[in-house]
Parts: structure tokens; sequence; C-alpha cells
């Protein structure tokens, strides 16, 4: 089954697989408006771009819609499948005066879906409605069951119902002939009878939007564990002179049970290409890299290639080849930077020089990004041959997916053009449509979302900045409504460039709230090697690690720290165990934020209904975080239960899923979280017996 329909807030869960045969209502050729307005439909994008979903996704779809007077409608979502199938599913009004409708649909099939909105005016709602009130109030009885008598006759006489269900309608319209009040309020409250027309209404009138698009990726362009690491850090060896020796894709294939072992399931590697020798930056940015410094991955490309080459240290091709197979038999993707700027070695500075900015004493412009000097790198030119440009990168991507690269992380694409994005996405996806482009986009929010619509799978989000209570309420709030249609967040808790003061200063407990709000309030979130270690000395005046891995090798000792107890590693497997036993969790939609008493105690569910489930059972995950690194904190937190179906005042057990402590809950409960101890409560909201 391509589609699985279910609906917020009410517990329908059915969907009508015939077409709705409503009276045709053309509009006067000088009006934009149909018989029932139908408006803001969901899901949607900015700039004209289609909306997306991942395989598996819950997917809200909504519209605003409403007619004149007290006639009661119905409205629909009609999804054709990628393979042409076509299915009906009924929304529901919110109720909250907004006049949206919703039905959540969850969508298996990868590919492009169409969909359109449909109203009709619900005849038999209308007359229920009426009948219930005015036949209750003993006003007009003879002459409302008259009408019902009509509407079921007719809705009996329709051949395109079974005939079970016409004999029953038969029976109906024939108790309401000369009924008295007492009976004919029976039939216009019968909840069976009021079932089958929610199925198949006795529809007049009506309306629709235009045809509307849906693109649905595959999952892991929606969920995944992702886990950082330079291989050439990876096996790297310490020799009796001082010097390092770089590690390989073979000694770094060695690391691919710890990742694995740690629930990881995505592997991102920065730049893997030959590193330029002019201007190399040595340790902490320094102009003053010795012959035995790495340099910097990103400042590309060197005698022996450009972006379609490895770096001889690392191995070959072959090589290259041989960790990705590695890693998929370990159940990891590899993910590949995609940097599109050049060293000034890179063989493109002499072959395409009008690939860059020349300045007027004829230098070439490297880059920047205020205060930040980067003389090892070359930033592209996207005005100058366009067109070759293009097609050059093309290539280079390609090059790589030839290689098993399905997924990319492409830096700074905000300092490139959107059209080319738009037109480099759109050319992939269409001869490889699993690959995945995140985008490592720090920029102002109209940059970030544009660059999602246009086709980025993944973004990098300000998550790393938002850490208070009001904050992360916020900011989680938003992903999960106001940009999740088209925006996909990879909550990235670090990063080789990224280490916050909040976890400079906030100890070990910062970086255990800080992994799991990632790892439970998005279904895509990641880890930068050396997080498990407690990594917090910055570099002075900056927010990135001292001794920084961009430039020069770092050694490590994961199992010896682990060992020891040293470690964030086994928090982080526990992370990735909850997240692949709770469905809820790999849901983007579904955050609910409630209350605490504390202004640090951030609160959220992620719930999930047993219609999306594989054993139909419901999922509900509850989050109590203390985001304060510093203290102690004791309050009272306030839940709006019914989010999962509980009434207020009802208990419910919870389990820790962190310490394994069971709990009786209600809508208002003492909490205490200790920072020093267990910050955060990741609670399962057991099932009632």
């Amino acid at each position: 089954m391509a589609a699985r329909s279910g609906n917020r807030p009410a517990a329908l869960r059915s969907s009508a697989e015939i077409p709705l045969r409503a009276r045709a209502t053309t509009p006067p050729p000088e009006t934009r408006t149909g018989r029932i307005p139908l408006t803001d439909p969901r899901p949607s994008a900015p700039g004209g771009f289609a909306a997306k979903a991942f395989a598996g996704e819950v997917v809200p779809f909504s519209v605003v819609a409403f007619r004149e007077g007290h006639d009661r409608i119905g409205v629909h979502v009609r999804l054709t499948a990628p393979d042409g199938a076509e299915s009906l599913h009924r929304l529901v009004a919110l109720g909250d005066g907004s006049d949206r409708w919703s039905a959540d649909v969850a969508l298996d099939a990868q590919g492009l879906w169409r969909y359109r909105f449909e109203a009709f005016a619900d005849d038999y709602a209308t007359w229920a409605h009426a009948a219930s009130v005015k036949i209750a109030a003993g006003v007009d009885v003879p002459v409302m069951a008259a009408l019902g008598r009509d509407l079921l006759a007719a809705a009996a006489a329709d051949k395109n119902r079974p005939a079970t269900e016409r004999s029953s309608l038969a029976r109906s319209a024939a108790v309401l002939e000369d009924a008295d009040a007492v009976t004919a309020l029976g039939v216009a409250m019968d909840a069976d009878l009021a079932a089958v027309f929610r199925a198949r209404p006795a529809a007049s009138l009506s309306a629709h939007t235009p045809e509307l698009t849906l693109v649905v990726e595959r999952a892991a362009a929606g969920v995944g564990a992702w886990y950082e690491f330079f291989p050439r850090s990876e096996g790297a060896k310490r020799a009796k002179d001082g010097t390092i020796k770089s590690g390989t894709f073979r000694s770094a294939a060695k690391q691919l049970t710890r990742v694995a072992g740690m629930g990881f399931d995505v592997l991102y590697l920065p730049p893997i290409h030959p590193i330029g020798r002019t201007h190399r930056k040595g340790p902490n940015n320094t102009l003053n890299a010795s012959p035995v410094d790495p340099g910097s991955p990103w400042a590309i490309g060197a005698v022996e290639g450009g972006h379609d080459a490895v770096h001889p240290d690392l191995g070959t091709l072959a090589d290259f080849r041989f960790f990705v197979r590695e890693a998929r038999k370990a159940g990891i993707e590899v993910a590949l930077d995609l940097a599109l700027q050049a060293s000034p070695d890179h063989p493109w500075v002499s072959s395409r020089p009008d690939w860059f900015t020349a300045l007027p004493d004829g230098t070439i412009a490297y880059a920047e990004n205020p205060p930040k000097k980067y003389q090892d790198i070359y930033p592209l030119n996207f005005d100058r041959d366009p067109e070759g440009l293009r097609e050059e990168v093309l290539r280079v991507v390609r090059h790589w997916i030839a290689q098993g690269v399905k997924i990319f992380r492409v830096d700074n694409p905000h300092t490139k053009p959107l059209q080319f994005w738009e037109w480099l996405i759109a050319q992939v996806m269409s001869t490889d449509p699993d690959v995945v482009f995140l985008a490592e986009a720090f920029t102002r929010p109209a940059p970030l979302r544009s660059l999602a619509a246009a086709g980025f799978q993944q973004s990098y989000t300000y998550f790393t900045w938002r850490n208070t209570k009001r904050e992360l309420e916020e900011f989680l709030t938003g992903l999960a409504t106001e940009t999740a249609d088209y925006l996909r967040p990879n909550l990235f808790v670090n990063t080789p460039d990224i280490l916050t003061e909040y976890l400079q200063f906030g100890g070990r407990a910062a970086y255990k709230v800080r992994a799991a709000i990632a790892a439970t309030a998005a279904p895509t979130y990641g880890v930068y090697a050396g997080y498990e270690l407690f990594e917090n000395v910055a570099r002075p005046g900056s927010e990135e690690n001292i001794d920084n891995e961009k430039y020069e090798y770092k050694l490590r000792d994961f199992v010896g720290a682990e060992a020891s107890g040293d470690s964030l590693a086994p928090y982080l497997r526990r992370l990735n165990e909850i997240r692949r036993a709770h469905p809820a969790l790999r849901q983007l939609r579904n955050l609910a934020v409630h209350w605490s008493d504390d202004d640090s105690i951030l609160v959220y569910s992620k719930h999930l209904d047993g219609t999306f489930t594989a054993t139909g059972d419901a999922d509900t995950v509850l989050v109590v975080a203390n985001v304060d690194p510093h203290s102690v904190r004791e309050t009272t937190v306030h839940l709006n239960t019914r989010v999962w179906g509980v009434d207020p005042g009802e208990t419910f057990e919870v389990e820790d899923l962190i310490t394994g402590e069971t709990w009786t809950w209600s809508d208002h409960d003492y909490v205490r979280l200790d920072a020093f101890a267990e910050p955060v409560h990741i609670l399962h909201v057991k099932a009632r017996s």
C-alpha cells in the first residue's frame, strides 16, 4: 500500500477509495473563487517549488475550506501515487476557528506524487445537524423527517453503493415516513448511519484546488544518525622524531566497527582530495605551515589532482572504493564533502583561470568570511563561464556517485548562486534519485530556506546556537511546523568550526543535553568525532577547538576512554538504540512543546498514532531536559496529554529509557533533574492495558 491515512486531532483512520460524484459547479469566468473556497493548501514550499517528504514520513495534508451560511461541507485530498494509483483521504476540521481541515497520510512510495483538495456540500451532515437541533427543540419535526427520508431514499437508489448498504439506507428512509419526534431524532443521531455517509458522502456542489506536487525521497533523505571523522586521523601514528604519519582509507576502515557500534548509520568525510601547498595553513590556522603540516582539506587541489582525485596519503581511488564497501557491510553510508573552491595549486587555476575572480593587480582573490581569511583557498566565480563550470561540477559529482557515494555534504552552498544549485540537484536527481545533498548553510533565514526549497534534502540549522529553553521551544516548533514541508534539519551538535560557549563551559552535562535533544527532536542529527571525549577547549577568541583537526592530525584513544568510563560513547549508543526502537522519533512534524514552571526545563513530546506503526500500537516519547548544565532543577511540568490520547487528570505509566526507572504520571508532574547526574528524562509513555 502506497499511502496510509490518519488525521489530527480526531481518530478518523479511513480513506474513501471511490471518487466523489458531486454536481459540477463552474465559477463565472471573471472569478477566481470556486463554489466552496479552498485556500492555503499544504504541504507547500516557497518560490513555486514542490514540497518534499521522505519515504515513510507522515505528512499532514491541510487546506482552509468554508462556505457561506450554516450548511456543512466535507473535504478530501485526492492523492496520485508515482505509479498512477489514486486514493481519496477524508480531512477533518481542526476545530480551532481557523477553518483549516487536515489529514495525516504516510507516504511509502518514493517518487513524484500529485494531489489536490476537493470540497463538497455534505448534504447528510447538514441534515443530521439541523435535524438534531430542530427536532430536539420540537421545531419543524415533520419537515425535517421528510427531508431526511428523501435524502436517504436518494442514497439508497445510488447504484454505486454496495447492495447491503443500499438496503440499510432504504430501511432508514422508511423509518422516517411519518416518524414521530423520538424516532426521527434517533435516525438523525444514528452513529452507524453517520459512518456510512462519512465513507461515501451524499455530496452536492463541489470545488477543487489545482493539482499540486510533492516529491517523496528515500528514507535516508530524512532519517539518519551522522558521524564525522577525518580519515587522515584514523590510524595516524607518531614517529620517533615526533612527526605524524597520516592514516589511510585502509586504517580508517578499521574504525567503522566502532562507529557502527555507537549506532551511527552515516559517516561523513571532510574533503579527501589532494591539498594545496601554496599558503598552506599551519596549526590553529597560522600562516607558517611546516613541511610536515598536512594543511586544510578544504584547500582542494595540488599537482596530484583536483576534485576527482584522492590525497595520495590516504591511498588510491581503489582504496576509497574499498572503504565505501566496508562501510556498507557495517551498515553505514559514506557521505562525502562537496566543497566548490580551489587551492592556488588546483589544476583549474592554470587550465581555467576564468573560473576565478581576478583582482586589479592580476592576482586571484582568496576566500574571506570576515574576520576569517582563507589565503589557501580561491572561491569560484559562477558569473564567468557559468555553463562550463556547471558541467564540470556535474561531472565531479557523477564521478563520486560512480565510486559508490550517494550522500554529499555541501560546504558553504549559500556562497554560490541558488540558480546553480537548483540546476545541479535537478540534473543529479534525474538520473540518481537516491542521492542526498546536505546544505552546510549557516546563513540568514532566507538563503537557508531557499536552498532547501530549491532541492537540498537536508540542511544544517542554527541549532548549535539555540541553547535556552525559550530559544529551543521557538526553534524546534518552527522546524516541525513552519518549514517542515521543504526543509529537513540535520541537528549537528558540533563541527570542526563550531564549539559554542555552551559546550566550552557546560561540562559533561552540556554534552549530554545537546546530544539528547538533537537525537530526539529531529529524525536526523550529527556528531563530530571528539564529542564523545568532551573536547571543549577553544582556540582563544574563537568558537572552534584549539589544535583544530582542520589543520593537523588528531590522535585520539576512543577505546581507552570508553574502557576507563571517560567517554560519552555509551550514552550516544543508547540514544541511537532509542531512536531505532521508537518510530515517533523518526518523524519531524510530530513535535509538541509542553510547559514547565522552570525557565530551564524544556519539555516536548513526539507522538505517532498506531495507524502508522508496524505493530499498530501508538508510540509516544516525552523529553524533559534541564538545559542549565550547572544546576539541579526541581519543578512541575504541565502536559497536554490529549496529544497522545489521554484525557487530563488520567494517569499513565512512563519509563525512563536512559535509567530504566518507571513512574505513574498525569498531566501535572514533579521532576528533579540533576545536571551532574542525568540532566534529561527520555520517557516512553506506555500503552494503557
